[in-house]
């Protein structure tokens, strides 16, 4: 895969750099500043995010103005100036509709352009933004703050010296190692110069989108991390709060800048293509297990509970007609929300999800549907709708067990240790629990799941114990 870079001009005369790569419906990235489209192509801090994004999507990235490729001697750096850059990049592609992607200080731009363009952005998407940044020199302490960085910007940006380094790493990436710290130092240095770095910051003091919030109209995703040094974490729930109807993702960790070895990335691309993926034509088709490989696939195991006994109990015959009623309450549910089912297990399914939300969901809807049958044995009532009257009146138990990671697809299977530790999980649960792992909880964060934590857990045949959650999926009350 490779990435096209052209240049456009922006309505000031300003050169703006631009890049293309992958194919798909087109997500357009707005990022104010440490661009350098070449630089970040190479860069292991900006490279795995914009793999996993242009599988899926065309994604566009450019250069804002001042930095990277495109003109270096610019001196208007205010918000009109950047949405006009948008503007230039959007128009040179010839993109009608799009789904946008503001970033940091790109986030005003994006909402400024959402706000003005409506037919054009279907959805947008905010990762540790704001609506404001002035807060910042509210205070005595926060002028002190701004003035002791913007010296340390013009007298040190991309300087190899320990005190420079540590401060700039120690705000954007706190946790970060020593790899990361020289991919963060190479990306200063060559993103632009401290002049205009100063003169960004100074101009990001000015902006003020929170009167758009309410004028936005699309379907929006905001994300942010607990931890964030840089954008606090209330930045982010101010702008959920303010846009009507937004969806708000929080993500633990501190780093505003990600590292290559952080599950958030994943987490993050995974919730973006779901998030995009709603509405389009045939997002509800299930995807082949073949096709989800190779990237972040959710497992779910289903084991009915006394199976031998069962069998011991009534015969072979009528046992069979509690598993095939099993089945069909497991495959119904796997119909609803485009689960994949990879193989039946002899007394449960495994089934794989394109998203951790819709495997979550199909794991409660399983569980409650099992309890309704229960229910109904128990008092006597008629098989539900589609169930022959001659179906078996026993109770059903199952245990679910979850995971998320890349398995390996061979033959129409899945294999590998993210499969091993699904059926372990599984195997662990009680009769009428559903079990996740901390992946799984993360990839899911903000969409209403209710998790009890249980602690660390040996599971047979792994050494590590392994940190579990119980999906609560019972009525409250």
């Amino acid at each position: 895969m490779e990435q096209h870079i052209r240049f456009c001009t922006s309505s000031d005369g300003t050169r703006i750099a631009y890049a293309t790569v992958g194919q798909g419906p087109p997500l357009v990235r707005c990022l104010g500043w440490l661009t350098h489209l070449e630089c970040e192509w190479e860069n292991p801090l900006r490279r795995p995010f914009i793999d996993a994004i242009s599988t899926r999507y065309l994604f566009v990235l450019y250069d804002g103005r001042g930095m990277g490729l495109s003109d270096r001697r610019v001196s208007d750096y205010s918000l009109e100036a950047q949405v006009r850059d948008l503007e230039a990049v959007v128009d040179a592609l010839g993109l009608e509709r799009f789904a946008l992607y503001g970033v940091s200080q790109g986030g005003p731009t994006a909402i400024t352009y959402a706000v003005r363009h409506p037919e054009r952005v279907g959805h947008l998407i905010l990762y540790g933004s704001f609506a404001r940044m002035g807060w910042w020199v509210d205070t005595e302490e926060g002028r002190q703050q701004f003035e002791a960085m913007t010296t340390l910007v013009r007298q040190g940006w991309g300087s190899d010296v320990p005190a420079f380094r540590q401060f700039f790493t120690s705000l954007f990436m706190p946790d970060a190692d020593i790899d990361a710290i020289r991919a963060f130092n190479e990306l200063q240095r060559v993103s632009a110069s401290g002049d205009n770095v100063v003169d960004l910051f100074a101009a990001v003091l000015d902006v003020d989108v929170r009167p758009l919030l309410p004028q936005v109209t699309m379907p929006t995703l905001v994300i942010h991390r607990r931890g964030d040094a840089v954008v606090p974490f209330e930045s982010g729930r101010e702008l959920a709060t303010g846009i009507p109807g937004a969806r708000f993702l929080p993500l633990d960790g501190r780093n505003h800048i990600f590292l290559p070895n952080e599950a958030v990335g994943a987490v993050m691309a995974k919730a973006i293509y779901e998030f995009l993926g709603e509405g389009e034509e045939g997002a509800a088709a299930a995807p082949e297990p073949s096709r989800q490989a190779g990237g972040l696939v959710t497992i779910l195991f289903t084991d009915m509970e006394g199976s031998t006994s069962l069998t011991q109990r009534l015969g072979d015959a009528k046992a069979q007609e509690v598993l095939r009623t099993h089945n069909r309450i497991v495959r119904d549910a796997l119909k609803a929300h485009t689960g994949s089912e990879i193989k039946h297990t002899g007394d449960g399914i495994m089934a794989s999800f394109f998203s951790a939300t819709r495997a979550l969901e199909c794991a409660i809807a399983i569980q409650r549907a099992f309890a309704d049958w229960n229910a109904g044995v128990g008092a006597g009532l008629a098989p539900p709708e589609g169930v022959a009257s001659s179906a078996p009146t026993e109770a059903i138990r199952v245990r679910i067990g979850l995971n998320a990671g890349e398995p390996v697809a061979e033959e129409k299977d899945l294999f590998g240790t993210a499969v091993q530790l699904a059926a372990r999980r599984c195997a662990h649960a009680d009769p009428g629990e559903i079990l996740a792992p901390i992946v799984v909880r993360e990839l899911a964060a903000g969409k209403g799941f209710l998790f009890s934590d249980l602690g660390a857990v040996a599971l047979r045949g792994f050494e590590e114990p392994a940190r579990l959650y119980e999906v609560r999926w019972r009525e409250e009350g």
